[in-house]
């Protein structure tokens, strides 16, 4: 079910049209407000490793609910079929997949608290409260659940860069407790130094120090009370001090408040806290920066208004249960990257010095290896201004670490994953116009990159391929290296260097030096150049494939999908391999979690495979391509918590959606080409930051016709198989006549 608050004071509600076969779309005369169809607890069950709470478009806080269990289902702090939660802490992870962050946690509580045993939590219990799932709401920008321990209404909403909590005690309630538990930490995540400051009767700061996914998590706050506390309580490894500082690895503090002099209804404590990689004082500054004296509902309206203006760049018309998808889509695509820098632009450096940026806000969370497939794309269509910072952030790194980023996390390269695909989406962004590094810039970085003896590429330089006894996710490693290498050829290419063009170029064609004509798969190969023996392309072998097999990582040659078609003996042999891959019957069953979302051997929860099912349009197969994007629209993606067939990883699950429902897909993410394939929507604009408008029309548009008839693209028939950014960009329309049988 989904649970959303549509606000009182927002636009009047939506309606149907009556025919729900056809589109969902507003009544004559009625404002369209995008928020009504986005649910943030899509995801945060099942697979997808999704929060709930409170955030604004790429901010730098996340407040929302930690359940105070530790596993794979709790990643992201809250797990949908839980029924207790420990705290509101104000940093999350979108569906990565990594156990880390949960910084700055708050509990309201009264006396005497509620303590149960938890995963991975303290010998002695956690403090907790039960809920019910029937008292939660969640929309863009607010989140909101009754504790029923403690009779305690929680309301959340969120700034840029900082947090406010809204706690609605019981009638009857005459003393009142706010915990702060800085050294609480699951999964991944471990406390190294925490530090409380009592500044006055009303205000704390501090900081909490940690080492996990990143090593070097530094977060400072700032937190100011709606009225006084009457009595404060450091806790430090369980004793207990009324001193106005105090730090220590696990470090708590509980702030009481007297409420007999309330009103029975205004039985209200809120507190607001901003946070900072830099400092207390920054972390006040950023408070200060976004309105000392804002309401919450001022500011949750602030934080609707940013999120409105952010899902209204698309505008659909779709069946109902397609348009929660698309604009839950939309809204998982913004939450990732996320600001980093403060109001003054000072924030930690992969260095761990403090650096200011001066002209954009410094970025972080670039979860590289995912990502470049088709968030980052999504973005160049839907907001360049944006893509333009991000890539001036992703340089910056260069600039300050020496090398280009792959996953980016609070100040620290995490080296999560593989790849150096920071190289395809600053290119990608510099042949569309969006950065302002120049071409000769990018690519000192790009080679830099490529020329490392690190990961398997010293090997890799000299034999074309990683050997299996090197290095596990050889055979992935080598792929995704060839793939990034085409990229910096196209780069030199456009820049005049032949010499560097012909050597990535011809890299580019690594790819075939794995490829193993006997069985039509790409295989481990040793030092001696003999292939590994035992093969199974069924079999999961994490040894040689990263989060996949041999199956999904075969078809990976974005950059030359006709070279790979000819090396597996032409159209016929490629498309009947391709059918094998879907058609395939699963015979291992020990897969890990994180491998999901199966239509035989092709696995949509994870993202190698996401470009396959377009494939077939090289083979001039449309139809399978567009049986298959159905099939994958329909089956696994739906509008329950659980609707996510894998991690949601930063973006790219939605984006692939987003693209697909648009009817089209980046299959070479630097190629500046979409491939079509079926529309879900019945008509989309894509209002461009250019002026123009970018219209899809799907005429007789239903779940039976799944076929495209024919296209046009402003009036004229469209004789290939994709479209071009600039036909995005120029404006104009894409219409796809549909039907129920292969065209």
């Amino acid at each position: 079910m989904i649970r959303q608050l549509l606000f009182a004071s927002a636009v009047l509600a939506l309606s149907a049209c009556s025919d729900q076969k056809h589109a969902d779309m507003p009544e004559q005369g009625k404002v369209f407000d995008p928020l009504g169809y986005v649910d943030p607890f899509i995801g945060t069950d099942g697979k997808g490793k999704t929060y709930p709470g409170a955030t604004v478009p790429y901010g730098m806080v996340q407040l929302s609910p930690d359940n105070g269990r530790t596993g794979w289902d709790w990643i992201s702090g809250y797990f949908y079929p839980d029924n207790i939660i420990a705290g509101f802490s104000h940093t999350h992870l979108s569906g990565t997949g990594a156990g880390d962050l949960y910084d700055i946690s708050f509990m309201p509580l009264t006396r005497p608290f509620h303590i149960e045993k938890t995963e991975g939590g303290p010998e002695d219990g956690t403090i907790v409260s039960r809920f019910n799932h029937q008292n939660e709401q969640a929309s863009p920008g607010y989140y909101q659940v009754h504790l029923d321990n403690y009779a305690i209404n929680v309301e959340l909403t969120a700034g840029l860069r900082s947090g406010y909590q809204r706690y609605q005690y019981a009638k009857n309630t005459r003393d009142a407790v706010v915990r702060v538990d800085l050294g609480y930490s699951r999964n991944w995540d471990k406390t190294l130094a925490t530090h409380i400051d009592v500044i006055d009767k009303q205000t704390i700061g501090g900081f909490r120090k940690s080492t996990g996914w990143a090593s070097d998590q530094r977060v400072y706050f700032y937190s100011e009370f709606s009225q006084p506390f009457s009595a404060h309580t450091l806790i430090n490894d369980k004793v207990k001090s009324g001193e106005v500082s105090a730090s220590g690895v696990n470090l708590a503090g509980e702030f009481d408040f007297d409420l007999t002099e309330l009103p029975t209804d205004e039985k209200v404590v809120t507190v607001r806290t901003a946070i900072s990689s830099v400092s207390i004082e920054n972390a006040k500054h950023n408070l200060l920066a976004e309105g000392k004296n804002k309401s919450f509902s001022q500011v949750k309206d602030q934080a609707q208004q940013a999120w409105r203006k952010q899902l209204s760049t698309v505008e659909i018309s779709a069946e109902k249960d397609d348009m929660t998808q698309f604009y839950t889509a939309m809204y998982h695509t913004a939450l990732a990257p996320r600001v980093f820098s403060d109001s003054n632009g000072e924030y930690k450096g992969p260095d761990g010095q403090i650096h200011k940026s001066e002209t954009y806000p410094r970025y972080e969370f670039f979860s590289l290896w995912d990502t470049f497939r088709a968030l980052h794309p999504w973005k160049t269509i839907v907001e360049p201004t944006r893509s333009k910072e991000l890539m001036a952030s992703i340089m910056d790194h260069y600039q300050v670490a020496g090398r280009l980023p792959v996953w980016n996390f609070q100040g620290n390269e995490t080296d999560m994953m593989m790849g150096y695909h920071s190289v395809p989406v600053l290119i990608d962004a510099y042949f569309k116009g969006l950065i302002d590094a120049s071409g000769e810039q990018i690519l000192e970085a790009a080679l830099q990159s490529a020329t490392q003896k690190e990961f398997g590429l010293e090997s890799y330089q000299k034999l074309g391929y990683v050997p299996f006894e090197e290095r596990s996710w050889n055979v992935s490693l080598t792929l995704e290296y060839a793939f990034d290498d085409w990229a910096i050829a196209q780069l030199a290419k456009s820049l005049g260097k032949v010499e560097l063009y012909q050597e990535f170029q011809a890299r580019g064609q690594n790819y075939r030096t794995l490829f193993d004509p006997q069985t039509d798969f790409m295989r481990a190969k040793g030092k001696n150049g003999e292939f590994r023996t035992d093969f199974n392309p069924d079999a999961y072998h994490p040894e040689d494939y990263c989060e996949a097999n041999a199956w999904q990582y075969s078809f990976f040659v974005p950059q030359d999908v006709n070279g790979l078609i000819d090396i597996m003996g032409g159209a016929e042999p490629f498309e009947a391999q391709l059918d094998a891959m879907f058609e395939a019957q699963q015979t291992v069953g020990e897969f890990p979690e994180w491998i999901s979302g199966y239509i035989g051997q092709y696995v949509h929860g994870n993202e190698p495979s996401h470009h396959v099912p377009y494939l077939y349009q090289y083979v001039g197969k449309g139809s399978k391509t567009q049986k298959y994007v159905r099939q994958i629209m329909d089956e696994l993606y739906h509008t329950a918590p659980d609707g996510l067939s894998g991690n949601e990883d930063a973006g790219q699950m939605s984006a692939w959606y987003l693209f697909s429902a648009l009817g089209f897909y980046p299959v070479n993410p630097v190629s500046g080409e979409y491939v079509l394939g079926s529309p879900e929507v019945s008509s989309a604009t894509i209002h461009l930051e250019n002026g123009h408008g970018f219209h899809v029309e799907a005429h007789n548009q239903s779940k039976d016709n799944i076929y495209v008839q024919s296209v046009t693209l402003n009036g004229k028939p469209l004789t290939q198989f994709s479209i071009t950014h600039q036909d995005i960009l120029a404006g104009g329309e894409l219409v796809f006549e549909m039907g129920s049988q292969p065209q």
